[in-house]
Order: C-alpha cells, then sequence, then structure tokens
C-alpha cells in the first residue's frame, strides 16, 4: 500500500514532465542549475579572452595615442551606434524568448528568437558595410597596410585642404604626429579588425545556437519543466551585447 500510494501510475501529464529528464539528474531544477552553473563557467572563460584583448588594447592606445586619434577619424559612429542599438533590442528579444518558453508560449518564443536571428543579420550586414569600405580604403591590419595607399593619401589631402571636414580631436594634432600616425594607422586597425572580427564570429556562433532553439521551440519542447536550452544561450547572447557595448566606445567614440 505505501509503494503504491508514494509511486503513483505516470500518466500523460507526468511523461510530458520528464521527457526532456536527463537519466542522471533528479529533477529538472538539477538539472537547470548544473547547466546554468557550466555555462556561467563557459561566459567566465570569455570575459576573460576579451579582457586580455581590453589590456592589448590600453597598452597601445597608451603607447601610440596619436595613431589611436588619427585612426578613430575613419570609424563611422553613426552605423556603430545603429549597431549597438540593433544589438540592444536583440537582447529584449532574447530575454522576452526566454520568458516565452518559461510560459510555454510556442508562438511567441517562435517570434521574438526569429526577430532576434534578424537582428543579428542586420547587426553583421552593417558590419559587412563598414569592413568593405575600409578594405576598399585600404584601411588593412598593420602586416596589410600600405602607407602609400591612395585612398589614405586623398583623404588627408581634402582634410588639410577642407579643415571644417577634419575632426577636432585631429585637428589637435601637429602635422608630425599626423604624418607619424598616417604611416603607422596600420596599428589601430589591427586593433580594430581582432576585436571587432573576433565579436563578429562570436554573433555568428550565437546565431547558431539561437537556429537550433528556435528549431527545438518551434516543436514544443520548451515549457514550464524545460527551457534551460533558451535561457543558456539567451546568456550567451547578452554576453555577446555586453561585449560590443565596451568595444562601441572604445573604438568608436573615446578620443
Amino acid at each position: 500500500m505505501t509503494d503504491e500510494a508514494t509511486t503513483p501510475e505516470p500518466d500523460d501529464h507526468g511523461a510530458e514532465e520528464h521527457r526532456f529528464l536527463a537519466h542522471h539528474f533528479s529533477s529538472h531544477k538539477q538539472q537547470f542549475e548544473a547547466g546554468k552553473l557550466g555555462m556561467w563557467i563557459f561566459l567566465v572563460t570569455e570575459i576573460l579572452l576579451f579582457g586580455g584583448l581590453f589590456c592589448a588594447y590600453a597598452v597601445y592606445r597608451a603607447n601610440h595615442p596619436y595613431i589611436f586619434l588619427y585612426g578613430a577619424q575613419f570609424l563611422d559612429s553613426t552605423l556603430g551606434a545603429i549597431n549597438t542599438c540593433v544589438l540592444l533590442f536583440s537582447s529584449l528579444t532574447m530575454a522576452w524568448g526566454v520568458r516565452c518558453a518559461q510560459l510555454g508560449q510556442r508562438r511567441g518564443l517562435v517570434i521574438c528568437l526569429s526577430l532576434t536571428l534578424l537582428c543579428a543579420c542586420g547587426f553583421l550586414g552593417i558590419k559587412y558595410v563598414e569592413y568593405s569600405h575600409k578594405i576598399h580604403d585600404g584601411l588593412l591590419w598593420a602586416s596589410q597596410f600600405n602607407p602609400n595607399e591612395h585612398a589614405v593619401e586623398t583623404e588627408q589631402e581634402n582634410v588639410s585642404e577642407h579643415d571644417v571636414h577634419e575632426p577636432s580631436f585631429v585637428a589637435g594634432l601637429t602635422d608630425d604626429q599626423k604624418e607619424l600616425a598616417k604611416q603607422r594607422i596600420g596599428v589601430f586597425f589591427s586593433i580594430y579588425y581582432l576585436m571587432t572580427g573576433l565579436h563578429g564570429i562570436h554573433v555568428i556562433a550565437g546565431m547558431a545556437a539561437i537556429v537550433w532553439v528556435l528549431i527545438r521551440g518551434a516543436k514544443g519542447h520548451f515549457g514550464p519543466y524545460y527551457f534551460g536550452p533558451v535561457d543558456f544561450v539567451g546568456l550567451y547572447w547578452h554576453l555577446v551585447d555586453l561585449i560590443w557595448i565596451f568595444l562601441f566606445p572604445l573604438l568608436y567614440l573615446i578620443h
């Protein structure tokens, strides 16, 4: 009698509740907490990776301040600001998607994840425009940069003839400082391509993860008992957004 009372026959609701519970976990709560701990450990390694890059940025900027001041004029802060808004909106839709997964709202989850993917595509599209323009103008990393490239030479000549178009933070440099910066601007773009390129790779990885949970969400795999994968992907996506929030002012705004 005791066994029958404490171990009821499984019904459809119980089967659904334990549908995605791994055999080595005693409950969905334990499974979720273990997964979240693992995700946070992974995110810490990502923070250490980009933390090292931020330190490299600080060292190079401290040693070559004129190069960074000169190089900043070739970055489009408007496009950078648009990308920042796009990623912030994608964080909202991602967080909303996690909530939909918790409530078992399949349609809402699919819509939110689709909007997040759309924002990610928009972000990469804007970065493509930025990259293609700079590569066309010969603004490359140090090993590939040619200081005699006509695009850089012409742009600097135009600035000299029309001082009104020269940014104030560049106008404050002496001619010798500008010449030195022009010759070694590849240092600035080495940092720029490394940091933004690595961030772009993380955006692509995040998109792949979002597609995975989107497909599963469309199949109705997530609900109040099981929503961990959506939550973990959301954490990763928020970190990707946070990294860009640091990259944008460091590269585009600080003069």
